[in-house]
């Protein structure tokens, strides 16, 4: 059994906290299932993609020069899939999945994620102040894949919670490895993204669940020997 251990990261150590519980059952009344619902193909997922992960999927539409050499370089470093979440002026929650992210500082604790401009969550992310990362699990990779699209139901088909932290977004709890709560601390506008900085006020790990990584073009597990 996975077991959910919290740390704080800023005064004291991390009480368990009552948080608001908007998940919704892995199997609801007349068996639907939402996860197999989010399981979408490839072809399925590709018109809807947010652009940051689009243009390193299979089928991708080729560009030419630097662009097309730098897409290819970079689907050749391997990272790890996150979920970024926030929750929007009228409080629904928001999020997408992304690889742009790092650790930045120890002290104080600060990590950075680039999102894209036109990414239906960046007013979100710059509405709260802050937002969620949650590192997502080998498992659930159906997750990353629903999370990259633009579909306005996304977080009806997955279980998720309330952060305990302000100005935290949704906790992927039972598809992560690990969460981090943060306050934006700046922004700055490069290129076709934003990038923001965040201090890390809480997180949480789930002991014994491994990474999802995405390289070459395709979501991964570590353990996967290939054979």
């Amino acid at each position: 059994m996975l077991v959910l251990s919290e740390r704080r990261f800023a005064k004291g150590a991390l009480s368990p906290r009552a948080v608001s519980n908007n998940r919704r059952p892995d199997r609801e009344e007349g068996g639907h299932d939402p996860r197999v619902e989010c399981a979408m193909t490839e072809d399925a997922l590709q018109p809807t993609l947010d652009p940051q992960l689009a243009a390193l999927q299979p089928g991708a539409a080729p560009r030419a020069g630097r662009s097309e050499l730098y897409r290819d370089l970079l689907s050749r470093f391997p990272a790890g899939v996150t979920v970024v979440t926030a929750f929007d002026e009228r409080g629904e929650p928001r999020g997408l999945t992304l690889i742009a992210f790092c650790g930045v500082s120890l002290e104080p604790p600060l990590v950075l994620v680039c999102v894209d401009r036109n990414s239906n969550t960046l007013p979100a992310i710059r509405h709260s102040g802050g937002f969620t990362v949650n590192f997502i699990s080998s498992r659930s990779d159906h997750v990353a894949r629903l999370m990259a699209t633009k579909s306005a139901d996304k977080f009806e088909r997955i279980p998720w919670k309330a952060p305990g932290t302000a100005p935290g977004g949704p906790i992927l709890d039972q598809d992560s490895t690990a969460h981090l709560v943060c306050k934006t601390v700046n922004e700055v506008l490069a290129g076709d993204h934003w990038v923001f900085l965040g201090e890390v006020l809480d997180g949480g790990a789930v002991e014994g669940a491994e990474p999802l990584v995405f390289h070459r073009r395709e979501f991964r597990d570590l353990l996967d020997d290939g054979g």
